[in-house]
C-alpha cells in the first residue's frame, strides 16, 4: 500500500534546521511536511549541549510563546580562557555587544516540536527515508516507508534534508554519501554530567599541560564537564575517583564542585564540508552538510544560519518566482561555514596539546593565549565569532 502527498517543502529530518525551517516557511505561508525516522520521545529526550548565539536566540524568539531560550535558559556575558594556572575573562559585551545563551539542544528541539504541533505542522515520526527520486528536476520524491512497513511518497517543489551526518539525502546532492571535505582529529572529549553546583557562573576553557578542560554548566543542581582524551577511551574505563583528577588537574587554580557522575561518554572531533549543498529542487543544511568540533560552539548556531539564508531563497523561489537566491545559496552559506571551520579549528589547535608536541609547540601555543587576551583585537575577534557573525534578516 502507498500513501502519495504533495506538499511545496518536504523536510527530512525533526532536527533544528527542519523544525526551524518548516516554522520560518509556515510564517511566509509556505505548507511543508518534516519527516524523521525517531520518534518524539527519542528526539526529546536525547540530551546534547546547547551555547546558541545571540542571532539564534533572536530568530528562536519567533516562535513565540514556545521559545523559553531567554526564560529557561542563561545569558552569558564572557567566557574564560585559562592557562599556566591563570583565569583571563573574555567579555563579550564590551567588545562586541553580543552575548551567547547556554539553552541545552534538547529543550530546543522541545520548543520546536511544541510549536509546529500547536501549528498543526505535518510532522511524521518513525518515518524511514529510502530514496530521494529528482528525475523530474521540478518535482524531486521523498520515498519512504511509515511505521507500518507501508510505503510513503511525498511530491515537493522542494526537498531539504536536515537530517544529520548520516544524511540520506546527501548522496542525491553530492553524489555519495562521503562526498565532501573531511578532518579528523588526534583526540576526543571525555564528558560527563554530574549532580553538583556550578564551579563558575561562565564557562572555563582550560589549557593545561596535561590537555584541555571546559567546565560547563547545564542547570543549578547538574553540570556539564569534558577533558580531553584519546579518541578510543573506553568511558566506562575510569572510576569516578580518576575522571575527577583527570578533570581537576586541567583546570589549575580552580577548584571544582565535584557530585555524582550520571552519565559519561566520549565525543570524537571531526570536521566536515559538503562538496555541494544543492542540486536543483534538493538542498542540505546543518549537519547533513557540515559537522566542526565543539570546541567553538558552532554546530547547532551554523545549522539556524543555513536555515535564515535557505528560508529567504525559498520564499523568493516559491513565492515570486525569483531563483536568484537560491541559486546564490550554497556560495552565501559556505562562506559562513569555512569562517565557521577555522574558528572552531583555531580555539581547538590553540587550547588542546598533541601527543607529539614539542617543547617549541608548547611554548609556541602559550605564546598564542597570550596574543588574545593581552589584546583588545585578538579579544574582539574570539567575542565576535563565539557570539555569531550576524544573520541574514529572514523576514
Amino acid at each position: 500500500m502507498t500513501t502519495t502527498l504533495r506538499t511545496r517543502v518536504a523536510i527530512v529530518g525533526a532536527g533544528p534546521a527542519g523544525l526551524l525551517l518548516s516554522h520560518l516557511l509556515d510564517e511566509a505561508g509556505i505548507d511543508s511536511i518534516v519527516v524523521d525516522l525517531r520518534t518524539r520521545g527519542e528526539i526529546e529526550s536525547t540530551i546534547r549541549a546547547g551555547i546558541l548565539e545571540q542571532g539564534t536566540v533572536e530568530l528562536l524568539d519567533r516562535l513565540g510563546k514556545h521559545s523559553r531560550a531567554r526564560t529557561v535558559g542563561h545569558r552569558h556575558d564572557g567566557i574564560e580562557l585559562r592557562f599556566q594556572g591563570e583565569g583571563h575573562r573574555i567579555d563579550f559585551p564590551s567588545l562586541t555587544g553580543r552575548s551567547a545563551w547556554l539553552y541545552p539542544q534538547h529543550e530546543v528541539l522541545k520548543d520546536l516540536i511544541a510549536a509546529r504541533v500547536a501549528a498543526e505542522q505535518d510532522l511524521r515520526f518513525g518515518i524511514t527515508v529510502t530514496a530521494i527520486d529528482d528525475t523530474d528536476p521540478l518535482r524531486p520524491l521523498v520515498i519512504a516507508t511509515d511505521a507500518d512497513g507501508d510505503e510513503l511518497v511525498i511530491e515537493a517543489d522542494v526537498v531539504v534534508g536536515a537530517d544529520g551526518s548520516r544524511s540520506v539525502v546527501r548522496p542525491t546532492v553530492t553524489g555519495s554519501s562521503q562526498g565532501g571535505y573531511f578532518r579528523e582529529y588526534p583526540f576526543a572529549w571525555f564528558g560527563i554530567l554530574c549532580e553538583a553546583p556550578p564551579s563558575s557562573e561562565e564557562l572555563i576553557y582550560s589549557n593545561s599541560p596535561d590537555g584541555f578542560a571546559l567546565i560547563s554548566q547545564r542547570s543549578a543542581t547538574v553540570q556539564r564537564m569534558y577533558f580531553q582524551c584519546d579518541p578510543e577511551l573506553d568511558p566506562d574505563s575510569l572510576s569516578e575517583e580518576q575522571i575527577w583528577v583527570e578533570m581537576q588537574k586541567r583546570v589549575p587554580g580552580t577548584t571544582l564542585l565535584e557530585g555524582p557522575i550520571f552519565q559519561r561518554d566520549v565525543l570524537r572531533f571531526r570536521s566536515f564540508v559538503a562538496h555541494a549543498m544543492r542540486k536543483g529542487r534538493v538542498a542540505i543544511i546543518g549537519d547533513a552538510a557540515h559537522t566542526v568540533p565543539p570546541t567553538g560552539a558552532k554546530g547547532m548556531n551554523l545549522a539556524v544560519a543555513d536555515v535564515a539564508l535557505l528560508h529567504e531563497a525559498l520564499r523568493a523561489l516559491l513565492l515570486e518566482g525569483d531563483e536568484r537566491l537560491i541559486d546564490s545559496f550554497e556560495e552565501r552559506a559556505l562562506q559562513r561555514i569555512w569562517k565557521a571551520q577555522h574558528f572552531s579549528w583555531w580555539m581547538t589547535t590553540m587550547l588542546h596539546v598533541t601527543d607529539d608536541a614539542s617543547d617549541f609547540d608548547r611554548r609556541r601555543q602559550l605564546g598564542e593565549l597570550r596574543s588574545v587576551v593581552e589584546s583588545t583585537a585578538g579579544q574582539t575577534y574570539l567575542a565576535e565569532a563565539y557570539t555569531g557573525w550576524p544573520l541574514p534578516s529572514a523576514e
